[in-house]
């Protein structure tokens, strides 16, 4: 039971369904009023129907106390940026939430609100899920889906030798917004802890995926790790020139007062939470993609970095739970 709402009355799970969550499925018949404990989704023919499914736990991927709305807007938002690495679009989520005991009402009410306002924002809806109470911290978990047409789902798996590899945006702005956040760095614009807290999913260039890349992944464990993952999917080497990616103003001004830049480039580079493309084409494409290279795939296994031209060891690749 959650604590009383604005009138003094303490709604129960059902009410809260009634009230909180039913308005989020926009009405789509496939969800059937959350009156059930499935939805029906009906196929798209010509089409492949995508599933991700990402949780975040407070105090782990979220500072405890985080402001409800804004967690459910970076959920819904990192589930997003895997649908963008696959050149999906959005359809509508599942989601769970785990909430402490003794969470008052308008802490939930702020979660839907934030839901309501990126769903809306982004075109997904709520067709189902569960919510439970916990003895433990604040967790919340989507599953996404999302159609791509037949066969044109842009995978990791998908790089070749010689293929350039390219990023769709300033790498590590999200390590940095934490560390502003927690006072670590100053942010007097407040822009590195926005790009913390509220990721912009690259949906933009899915049409130009779906096109153009040979393989893809999100940049929410780091560019080195992520970009270990598109190796080791695609059974190649990427051979990544860190001197060449791409930095906010906010990142350069972090960089020059590093005592070394090739160290501080690499960490930059191992920063998680930037939700940046990580792209792998032919040469022949990337120039239709525009994007920044920083790299090529090449015959081997995992991730050469350098900088000047030299192999710079990496002392650690990126972000991955124990």
């Amino acid at each position: 039971m959650s604590g009383p709402d604005e009138t003094g009355h303490s709604p129960g799970e059902f009410e809260q369904i009634a009230r909180l969550y039913r308005p989020l499925t926009r009405g789509a018949p496939e969800a059937l009023g959350l009156l059930d404990d499935a939805a029906v989704i009906p196929s798209r023919p010509g089409f492949d129907l995508v599933v991700t499914k990402d949780a975040l736990v407070e105090g782990v991927h979220f500072p405890q106390g985080e402001a409800r709305d804004l967690v459910a807007r970076k959920l819904l938002r990192t589930n997003l940026s895997d649908l963008a690495a696959k050149g999906a679009e959005p359809y509508g989520y599942f989601l769970a939430v785990a909430w402490p005991t003794g969470t008052d009402f308008a802490a939930r009410q702020a979660f839907a609100q934030g839901l309501d306002v990126d769903g809306a924002a982004f075109e997904t809806y709520l067709l189902g899920g569960d919510t439970v109470s916990t003895s433990g911290p604040l967790v919340a978990s989507m599953t996404l889906l999302g159609w791509v047409p037949q066969g044109r789902a842009v995978l990791r798996s998908g790089a070749k030798p010689g293929d350039l590899v390219m990023v769709s945006g300033p790498i590590g702005d999200g390590g940095l917004g934490l560390a502003a956040a927690q006072g670590r760095w100053p942010d007097p614009g407040g822009a590195l802890i926005e790009h913390y807290r509220l990721p912009i999913p690259r949906l933009d260039l899915r049409d130009h995926l779906r096109q153009w890349a040979s393989a893809c992944a999100d940049i929410s464990d780091g560019l080195l790790a992520d970009a270990g993952h598109v190796a080791t999917a695609s059974g190649v080497a990427l051979r990544l020139d860190l001197g060449a990616m791409p930095l906010s103003s906010s990142g350069r001004a972090w960089l020059q007062a590093q005592p070394a830049i090739d160290q501080g480039l690499a960490v930059l580079a191992s920063f998680g939470d930037d939700y940046e493309l990580l792209i792998t084409a032919p040469p022949g494409a990337a120039g239709a993609l525009g994007l920044p290279v920083i790299g090529v795939a090449e015959a081997g296994a995992g991730v050469i970095a350098t900088f000047d031209g030299a192999p710079l060891p990496i002392a650690r690749g990126g972000w991955t739970h124990p």
